[in-house]
């Protein structure tokens, strides 16, 4: 079945998407590009030109260029304050939607979200891109082998100094509501528990070029007494860890590490008598579907495969919005220095 898609928000996230589309043979034999929206018309027309869409409809108003393609999926690749607006409208119109993260600006949004998808019968999920990845994909079959025993920490270190310019340099919790939201999800996603608790501090360090927020160390609680924490940066330079971060992963009987990127220990206790009684390494077996491993393609087949087939896309905003409640717990735990309770 070949759908017909509407991009909307054509910057440069938006050429990551097309390119993942054009990358996967199965992707771009069922994906037409038929709309491109923005609010700059020259901005469409430059991704139209670059990306040989010249047939696609440009316009500036979703609603408009929905009724005149008759599209079948929207694409919301738009700012998180536009993302409400965007969203209701394609799925009052009749569209699946798959928008980039956070699902919405507000916990308030999300919530009208889930509930205008089930009223419309429609799909909206969420380009989770961060937990399709080799490294993610092979913690969360690692810790379900209970190679190191029931699981009981998650620590994540995140230190990079990226100077993008634009919108992010003047977003409010910015590292929060921009970034650590893959980190939170990709943990969500390992530890295949429920979010219940968050303690937060947050700060825009000395010498941060953002406006606010570059900075914050989390600590969450999940169900089954697992803690997951972050300790997280966007404005240290120096010695950098990987975009996806750095992992720990503790059990009752050994722990793995992930630098984020190939390289990957894991080992469980010893029989020596001491002190301390050393430790034996064990294998972390690669992801056991690599088709689950490809970024943007793979949440967008699995979304194109929902619409399909009717299964939940595993990244559908019902779901979704537990991470989503993870990052707005950790900015209303840093606003009013307490803990806070985590209720999505």
């Amino acid at each position: 079945m070949k759908f017909s898609a509407i991009l909307c928000g054509c910057g440069a996230m938006s050429k990551g998407w097309l390119r993942a589309i054009a990358s996967n043979p199965q992707l771009a034999e069922s994906i037409a590009i038929v709309g491109l929206v923005d609010l700059n018309r020259e901005t469409a027309e430059k991704l139209a030109a670059e990306f040989g869409l010249e047939s696609a409809v440009i316009g500036s108003d979703l609603s408009e260029v929905i009724a005149t393609t008759k599209a079948d999926l929207v694409f919301d690749i738009v700012i998180p304050a536009a993302r409400y607006d965007v969203v209701s409208t394609a799925l009052k119109a009749g569209c699946h939607v798959l928008s980039e993260k956070p699902m919405a600006a507000s916990l308030t949004e999300g919530a009208a979200l889930v509930d205008l998808a089930a009223q419309t019968g429609r799909i909206h999920a969420v380009i989770q891109n961060r937990r399709f990845i080799s490294g993610i994909r092979r913690l969360r079959r690692f810790v379900g082998s209970g190679a190191i025993g029931e699981l009981t920490g998650i620590h994540c270190d995140f230190f990079l100094a990226p100077h993008f310019g634009g919108f992010r340099e003047e977003m409010d919790n910015v590292l929060l509501l921009d970034m650590a939201i893959h980190t939170f999800d990709a943990a969500r996603y390992v530890a295949d528990r429920k979010p219940l608790a968050v303690y937060c501090v947050e700060r825009n360090p000395k010498g941060s070029w953002y406006r606010h927020g570059a900075s914050a160390n989390a600590i969450f609680e999940f169900s089954d007494d697992i803690v997951f924490t972050y300790r997280g940066s966007w404005c240290a330079e120096g010695e950098r860890t990987s975009w996806e971060s750095r992992w720990r992963l503790v059990g009752s009987k050994g722990m793995l590490t992930w630098d984020g990127e190939e390289n990957f220990t894991a080992t469980v206790a010893g029989e020596e008598p001491g002190l301390l009684r050393g430790f034996a390494a064990v294998n972390v077996p690669g992801p056991e579907h690599a088709a689950e491993t490809h970024g943007h393609a793979s949440v967008i087949a699995d979304f194109i495969a929902a619409i399909g087939t009717g299964k939940q896309a595993e990244t559908v905003n019902s779901d979704n919005i537990r991470s989503l409640a993870m990052v707005f717990g950790a900015i209303e735990s840093a606003k009013t220095g307490k803990r806070i309770e985590i209720s999505a």
